[in-house]
């Protein structure tokens, strides 16, 4: 049974709203950890994996124009006039976000793309190519399992909702170890084992979703416009944005270090565990719209999203234990046994990003609930001038590849999060008064 809504809610019931959430955002990087195998087993080695992870930083950058679908559906698809113009946005989104995929795959974008602006060698550069061509299906299936992830949510049934991602992580599992022991093994048969999963995702979220669309009620109101529900996305949207879109460019500062065709694959595969968990504990956005009202300042889950992101940046040290570290990065990863010091450093180099997400989030969140955009906006603008300015200045000083990502995604965070809470305190000086609105127990707020 779900807790009734408080102003003062429990870490438990937090905890239980959240965590749904956090796998859901989370399993689109949780998988890629078990296809890297694949990808490094072919022909090139962790070569492939250093461009599979070029391709796929490019297909999260362009499926962050959804990021803050999930959001705006708990908001606005709770009734039948609102769900039918929602998964709408989503379907426009989506083929929106394929199209300038497609548009980056001819052949000179993407050598402009991945040569030119990333400064990537031809080793890294070619499977890169090969990989963005072939997900253009995966982002298609990304953003249509998201209506009816939505649905489940604003149904209470985030467990329920959760079994299909578990499923999709269970086989991907299965399927990467298959593909090796059969030698379909290389970047481009990574991305089918990452495919075929989202698309069984795709439909037993369907089956376990269709009772919950079917009982939606009409709410007797005017539905909202497509540029409604595209306003209030955009701003959330942004933060998953600046986190592919930094990936993307700090991979071209480290392509400019001392070693790349070493330090990247270690700094990819060290972030490939970091990453999934620093996009879960983004959906604290979520959690701050379900639980606190405009008017309450009360910290609790502020302390939640810390707690939250001490725990997330933590998970990818057990990949560092004694003996797991040589059987997952040597020995599925395909890593040499001499740069597993340097995935080692950059492991522990990781830890605060996932804390420093998890702090931002919440702030944005609070910008969300009190509709603040500009300072969302502006709060990512000082991140991506942070990372920008770091990562130039680090390389500048002869930082280390592997280090020069990590200092700048942590710094870039804690700006952001600096930015937006001083403008939120301005503005809320400022403020008219907040309409009321329902919160996702019932209760008007």
């Amino acid at each position: 049974m779900n807790e009734p809504f408080s102003d003062k809610p429990s870490f438990t019931a937090l905890a239980r709203f959240f965590a749904p959430l956090a796998l859901q955002s989370a399993s689109q990087g949780l998988t890629y950890p078990l296809v890297a195998m694949v990808a490094s087993r072919g022909q090139g080695g962790p070569l492939n994996l250093a461009g599979l992870a070029q391709s796929n930083m490019v297909l999260f950058l362009l499926g962050t124009f959804g990021f803050g679908l999930v959001a705006t559906g708990m908001v606005y698809g709770r009734n039948r006039e609102g769900f039918g113009p929602f998964r709408s946005v989503v379907h426009r989104l989506a083929l929106v976000a394929v199209t300038v995929q497609a548009l980056l795959c001819m052949p000179p974008v993407a050598r402009l793309l991945f040569e030119g602006l990333m400064g990537l060698p031809s080793s890294i550069a070619h499977p890169a190519h090969i990989t963005l061509l072939a997900s253009l299906p995966l982002q298609w299936l990304f953003f249509m399992r998201i209506p009816y992830q939505v649905s489940m949510y604003n149904g209470m049934a985030a467990g329920r909702a959760s079994l299909a991602t578990m499923m999709r992580i269970v086989i991907t599992a299965l399927l990467a170890p298959l593909f090796v022991f059969l030698g379909a093994v290389g970047p481009l048969w990574a991305i089918v084992c990452l495919t075929l999963p989202v698309a069984l995702e795709v439909g037993a979220s369907a089956l376990l979703a269709a009772p919950f669309i079917r009982r939606l009620v009409p709410a007797g109101g005017p539905p909202p416009t497509l540029w409604e529900l595209i306003r209030f996305n955009l701003p959330l949207s942004m933060s998953g944005y600046l986190l592919a879109m930094s990936a993307m460019l700090l991979g071209a500062f480290i392509a400019r270090a001392a070693d790349p065709e070493r330090m990247l694959p270690a700094y990819y595969l060290a972030l490939g565990l970091a990453t999934p968990v620093a996009f879960g504990t983004t959906r604290i956005q979520e959690v701050v719209l379900a639980f606190q009202s405009p008017g309450n300042r009360d910290q609790r889950i502020l302390f939640f999203a810390m707690a939250a992101g001490i725990v997330s940046g933590c998970l990818p040290l057990l990949f560092l234990l004694p003996g797991l570290a040589e059987f997952y990065y040597v020995r599925l990863q395909n890593l040499a046994a001499a740069d597993l010091s340097v995935v080692r450093i950059t492991a522990w180099a990781l830890v605060a990003f996932p804390l420093t997400v998890a702090i931002r989030a919440q702030g944005e969140g609070l910008a969300a609930l009190h509709r603040k955009p500009l300072a969302v906006i502006a709060g990512q603008a000082a991140y991506l001038a942070t990372v920008l300015f770091l990562a130039a200045a680090t390389l500048r000083l002869g930082l280390a590849g592997n280090l020069i990502g990590a200092v700048a995604l942590a710094a870039g965070n804690l700006a952001s999060t600096t930015t937006l809470r001083l403008l939120l305190d301005r503005m809320r000086k400022h403020d008219l008064p907040v309409p009321a609105t329902t919160t996702l127990h019932g209760q008007i707020r």
